[in-house]
């Protein structure tokens, strides 16, 4: 019994610890008004080096600012600001 409350502790302290050790923030708190798609440095955080945008787990942008984010990532690449593939 004893070895059963100490493995449902173990787990409980590894959810905590997780919860804990958040990913790397990759973008600044953005504002919508701040993306746009001539802002080449800060889109370049945002993708990873095949040219994928992070998920907004990784990033930390709110569903707009994300959907905006695309939007410019989209327009940079169709301008040849950014590349669509490296």
């Amino acid at each position: 019994m004893a070895k059963l409350l100490s493995a449902k502790q173990k787990a409980r302290k590894k959810k905590a610890r997780r919860m804990a050790d958040s990913p790397r923030m990759r973008a600044p708190r953005l504002t919508p008004e701040e993306i746009d798609y001539k802002d080449v440095p800060t889109l370049q955080r945002l993708v990873s080096a095949q040219g994928k945008l992070f998920s907004r787990k990784r990033t930390g942008l709110d569903a707009k600012c994300q959907r905006k984010v695309a939007l410019a990532l989209k327009r940079a690449r169709f301008m040849a600001l950014m590349q669509y593939v490296t």
